[in-house]
């Protein structure tokens, strides 16, 4: 009904036109000249998205000679939008035509398949410090998956001293490994000027990337910890000052770091863990120090009862997730279990330290002065 009101009111239009020879006549403004502009649009927006091959509806005889086909679903399509939906490709697709839709999701699929998952090592920001009488540049470098959205990006700022430690430790202990990887000089003038230090940032991307890239230097102790073990140190500090909530930061990057790239369960993942723990149990926030337990526990889980049984963390874990699964309403019976079998196989659980006393006496040293004992045993 719509439509047809649409085209009668065109054609009174169209007939005043004709009616003042000072403006021309029908032949220099023909109706078609109005028609074609919405025509182009529609197929612009419609063209290989929707079809409408619905059954045509009733003529009026006094329209016949006027009616457009993209304007009778113009106005089809806002007055009887249901009834044309039903007809169209979009409810009932032919076996050969994608829709839109499928065709995005088909797109999706195929680039998840085509791109692989890797770290990329992004210099965002290089500032100039002065400390006293000593000056210095500190990198921040952003570390990020590749191949998806990378909600958690994790980071760290280390000086030149610092990467340039790192090159000095990895070549004494991995030679073969490190022929052939080139690292930025130390310049004895223009250290700090901006085209120095955009030069080495672009540098220091690619001697992350390329060591990253050599499988034994990827799984490096020494390597890894260059990333998360400052943070790693940073927050148990931080808990042993009562500083709660900045330990949580600082041990959240440490956590997202070594979880990048790829040290879970290993090295210092079960302590860092356990600070979190600790941390969150200190800030009254239960339901994330539960979180984080269960993570540990079921990281230290092992088929053999023994080697679980030399993680000095574990009954301080497993005493403090019973407490905490109590006070958020979780069933601790699983728990509860495993704490009677140790002390079935001759385990003294009422000696053992809380939680929270272990961390903070625990010595967390990286792999230059030893690690702590429980490292090697996740």
């Amino acid at each position: 009904m719509a439509s047809k009101l649409l085209h009668r009111l065109r054609r009174s239009l169209f007939r005043e036109v004709t009616l003042q020879p000072q403006l021309g006549g029908a032949e220099d403004f023909p109706e078609s000249s109005e028609l074609d502009d919405d025509t182009e649009g529609l197929s612009s927006r419609f063209s290989g998205t929707l079809s409408f091959e619905g059954e045509p509806e009733p003529e009026d005889p006094e329209l016949n000679s006027e009616l457009d086909s993209d304007s009778d679903i113009l106005g089809d399509s806002g007055e009887n939008g249901t009834e044309i939906a039903e007809s169209s490709p979009a409810c009932q697709p032919p076996a050969h035509n994608m829709l839109t839709k499928q065709l995005q999701d088909s797109w999706k699929k195929s680039r998840t398949r085509s791109i692989p998952e890797r770290l990329l090592f992004e210099v965002t920001d290089a500032s100039v410090v002065q400390e006293g009488t000593s000056k210095y540049v500190l990198y921040t470098v952003h570390v990020m998956k590749s191949g998806q959205f990378d909600k958690t990006p994790s980071s760290i700022t280390r000086r030149y001293t610092d990467f340039n430690r790192l090159h000095s430790q990895l070549r004494g202990l991995y030679r073969d490994e490190m022929q052939g990887i080139s690292f930025p000089r130390k310049k004895l003038r223009r250290n700090f000027a901006a085209e120095t230090i955009a030069k080495r940032s672009r540098a220091f991307e690619q001697y992350l990337t390329h060591l990253y890239s050599l499988a034994e230097l990827r799984r490096a102790q020494l390597f890894l910890e260059f990333f998360y073990l400052g943070d790693l140190q940073a927050g148990q500090n931080l808990l042993r000052t009562g500083q709660y909530q900045e330990a949580v930061g600082c041990l959240l990057n440490a956590l997202g770091l070594q979880e990048k790239l790829g040290c879970r369960p290993q090295g210092h993942w079960i302590f860092t863990l356990a600070i979190l723990v600790a941390s969150f149990q200190e800030l009254e926030q239960p339901e994330e120090a539960q979180e984080y337990c269960e993570r540990a526990l079921q990281d230290l889980s092992s088929p053999s009862l023994e080697r679980q049984q030399q993680h000095p963390l574990l009954v301080p874990l497993l005493q403090a997730i019973v407490h905490l699964s109590w006070k958020v309403s979780k069933d601790k019976r699983q728990w509860e279990s495993q704490l009677q079998q140790l002390r079935d196989s001759g385990v003294d659980v009422s000696s053992q330290p809380s939680l929270k006393e272990y961390l903070v006496k625990e010595s967390l040293e990286g792999s230059e002065g030893g690690r702590h004992k429980g490292d090697n045993m996740a």
